[in-house]
């Protein structure tokens, strides 16, 4: 199959060279706005250039990857989407609820399938951790941990338009919590330092918070997050039940230094890079979207999802302002 790439960034030409690694797919073309960063994706990976995303949807694609800044992710789902080209797009659907809300609308009223990227849910630990819940393995849940730590901030400049670290990071965390335990989320408090990079905190955002989530059958869930963690990309999940427990993330490249007399676990190099951490779940998340183009499967991240992750984002940023518990009812919507 031929599938369009519109924004050849760090993410942009990571999903380029996935794509081109996939037997599914033929061919690419791509556009980006810095003419040398499609040069460079059509000369590596034997890429078609055009000159605008209106030109790769009038290519022939039968899908198309929307990699570009997230302002530009709203306007360009709804061309895909009135051009009857299936979608996959990075996460977030938009830079707000209400432009996300509208995307939501647009995409509803027709019948042309919209992927956005939560890679986690593609990661073999966490399926595993979900296939777990679902079989009855844990029994009854009473706590879940999640955690995403980064080993360094990303540049000022990204964090000034990021809306935040609950709507940019803890999103992931948001995300996984729903789709690996199967409940909703009806109520949170969240608190913030900061104790790193100046700019952050200049940015009006935390670079360490901590949230409590309570789902709606009563679970715990705790999230924390950094955006400094020397020791490495530190992503990992527990889920604690009735009857068994089990983590996700805790192998020999665990960002940790045991203590333990006589413990040598974890032995290995820490993750230093989500790329790193996640190479294999983005290769399975664009495998399942060429399904998805292919007619073969629904789209395993709708835009009704992302939003769901969404609203948690958006009461967490409240709940920090306000130093209070808010409920998912006071910002949703819709």
């Amino acid at each position: 199959m031929r599938i369009g790439i519109l924004g050849l960034g760090r993410i942009g030409a990571f999903h380029a060279e996935t794509l081109s690694g996939l037997d599914a797919v033929g061919s690419l073309v791509v556009a980006d706005p810095v003419a040398e960063a499609a040069r460079a994706a059509a000369e590596r990976f034997g890429a078609e250039v055009a000159a605008s995303p209106e030109a790769v949807l009038a290519a022939g694609v039968d899908g198309v990857v929307v990699a570009a800044a997230t302002d530009a992710h709203p306007a360009l789902i709804r061309a895909a989407v009135e051009a009857g080209v299936p979608v996959f797009c990075e996460k977030p659907v938009a830079r707000t609820m209400t432009e996300g809300v509208e995307v939501l609308k647009a995409v509803e009223a027709g019948d042309v399938p919209v992927q956005i990227g939560f890679n986690r849910r593609f990661d073999a630990g966490f399926t595993a951790a979900r296939a777990a819940v679902r079989r009855g393995e844990l029994g009854k849940l009473h706590t879940v941990r999640s955690t995403t730590l980064d080993p360094a901030p990303p540049p000022a400049a990204y964090v000034a338009a990021s809306g935040g670290i609950f709507r940019d990071c803890s999103v992931h965390d948001f995300d996984i919590i729903r789709w690996v335990t199967g409940r909703e989320v009806t109520e949170v408090y969240a608190v913030g330092g900061n104790r790193g990079a100046e700019y952050i905190k200049e940015a009006g955002d935390a670079d360490t918070t901590g949230a409590v989530l309570t789902l709606d059958d009563g679970t715990i869930a705790v999230v924390s997050n950094s955006r400094h963690n020397a020791r490495g990309h530190d992503v990992r999940m527990e889920l604690h039940g009735f009857t068994d427990s089990v983590a996700v993330g805790l192998d020999d490249k665990l960002p940790l230094r045991s203590l333990e007399p006589g413990v040598a676990f974890p032995a290995g190099t820490p993750h230093d890079f989500f790329m790193d951490r996640f190479a294999a779940a983005y290769r399975a998340e664009l495998a399942a979207f060429t399904e998805v183009v292919a007619g073969r499967l629904p789209s395993p991240c709708t835009v009704a999802d992302a939003l769901e992750a969404g609203w948690i984002a958006e009461a967490c940023t409240l709940s920090l302002h306000e130093h209070r518990p808010v409920r998912i009812e006071e910002v949703r919507t819709v």
